[in-house]
């Protein structure tokens, strides 16, 4: 006979689960172009809602039941960002050429998209003629040629893991097709590590974000996560070597993952540096450096691409007023990077000194979130590593900041910056005192305190 109080427990969840999965699908099928996002901002707050209302009565669903419900829903939060083409970048379509260049034996970083040399690699997905080229934002080469890669006449900026990784999608259709069931594995499979974190994983699975931005979208961040959270958990279990080598990789994928390291290394000033810290260190550096060696054989420091011309570009030079909005609003334009890298310093220092080891993920979500707070980003996929910090760590108020990011991605200007940065940092300051509060006060009005590692994912 079935289990009615288990089954009771569990239908609840499962029904908004697949009202959250609805939802989405009409998100990334819900019309509109890459240029058009005005569509997105009501589904945008019902999946938001509909996730949080899924957590929730995650909290209810019997322990057994959790890790199949889980997985289940990663996996139908990750196929409904298959129903459409890219909906929010395209970032894909370069993925796609890179994988295409090197699958032709030459390496990404020696040509431009438009350089005349690749003609023979041209195809009507990439470069559209006539009535398709006004289908989505192209772009156009130096001879007039319509496109859906981005920045056409700059070499490529992602480094050897990622174009590693577009390469083995390239056999996959050849098309952003492919590149998109690939985002849809990796998330399934950082979903399949969190179950060790049990409910937690759900932040993580269930997240609209991983819809959106690692399916839909197809960002290469993804792979970053899952190499972070695999190297994280590593490290937790002291196995130094596999974790330097997954850290290195993912660093190797997008550098953002470099904001994690300092997680790794977590207590590390406040005892003797052991033999295990070495060989973290040497394998994490070994790692990325090797993995550039074939690409630097092949096209010296071009391997460099436009990640220069990149951060010139989106404001990460002294005194740009793109980014760093939180601290300009405060001190001298000039003054807001410096005073930004002072403020991450610190608390990569706090991690060192203080960081738990035996949780490492909690310093990398203390650093990472930070860092992404002080600049401001608009890009929200960044916020990707922070949601897979959140599913191994369970502080759901990090999650504010990639939700600032998606916020200032769809208003755009400088007042948004700041008012969605702005509460993001308040909910990051807030959630933690009310639950120190909660914790003071549970013992006098008699609650049931929360347990570290049991059913709930609210726990610091």
């Amino acid at each position: 006979m079935p289990d009615r109080p288990a089954l009771t427990r569990t239908l609840p969840c499962a029904a908004a689960l697949a009202a959250l999965v609805a939802a989405l699908a009409g998100t990334v099928t819900g019309g509109g172009t890459l240029a058009d996002r005005a569509p997105l901002h009501d589904w945008y707050v019902l999946d938001a809602a509909l996730f949080a209302l899924a957590l929730l009565l995650l909290r209810r669903v019997p322990e057994r039941r959790v890790a199949p419900l889980v997985l289940v829903g990663s996996v139908l939060v990750a196929a409904v960002g298959l129903l459409a083409p890219p909906r929010t970048s395209d970032d894909a379509y370069r993925y796609v050429w890179d994988g295409r260049v090197q699958a032709a034996g030459i390496s990404p970083y020696a040509h431009a998209p438009d350089d005349p040399a690749l003609l023979r690699l041209r195809d009507p997905g990439l470069f559209p003629a006539g009535s398709d080229c006004t289908a989505w934002d192209e772009h156009r080469t130096a001879a007039g040629d319509c496109t859906r890669i981005n920045r056409p006449a700059v070499h490529t900026i992602y480094p050897p893991v990622a174009e590693a990784w577009f390469l083995a999608e390239h056999p996959f259709g050849g098309g952003v097709r492919g590149v998109q069931v690939g985002g849809a594995l990796l998330a399934v499979a950082t979903t399949a590590l969190l179950l060790r974190r049990g409910r937690r994983a759900a932040l993580w699975g269930w997240c609209p974000g991983v819809t959106v931005w690692a399916v839909n979208d197809a960002h290469v961040d993804t792979l970053g996560a899952l190499l972070m959270v695999a190297g994280l958990g590593c490290a937790a279990r002291r196995r130094a070597g596999p974790a330097g080598a997954l850290l290195g990789a993912a660093v190797a994928t997008k550098l953002l993952p470099a904001l994690a390291l300092p997680g790794a290394f977590s207590g590390l000033l406040a005892r003797r540096p052991a033999k295990r810290d070495l060989v973290l260190l040497a394998a994490t550096l070994g790692t990325f450096a090797v993995v550039y060696l074939p690409y630097v054989a092949a096209s010296g420091v071009g391997v460099l691409g436009y990640l220069p011309g990149y951060l010139r570009e989106e404001g990460y030079e002294q005194g740009h007023l793109e980014r760093f909005g939180l601290v300009r609003a405060v001190l001298p334009d000039r003054w807001a990077p410096w005073a930004a890298a002072l403020v991450l310093a610190a608390v990569v220092l706090w991690v060192l000194r203080r960081g738990d080891p035996d949780r490492p993920w909690r310093g990398a979500l203390l650093v990472t979130g930070t860092a992404l707070l002080l600049v401001a980003p608009s890009y929200p996929w960044y916020g990707l590593l922070v949601v897979a910090l959140v599913g191994l760590d369970g502080r759901w108020e990090w999650l504010a900041v990639p939700a600032a990011g998606q916020m200032l991605y769809l208003v755009g200007g400088e007042d948004a910056q700041r008012t969605a940065y702005g509460a993001a940092l308040a909910c990051v300051l807030a959630v933690p005192a009310l639950r120190a509060l909660a914790g003071v006060l549970g013992p006098v009005l008699g609650s049931r305190p929360v347990r570290e590692g049991g059913p709930e994912m609210t726990k610091v």
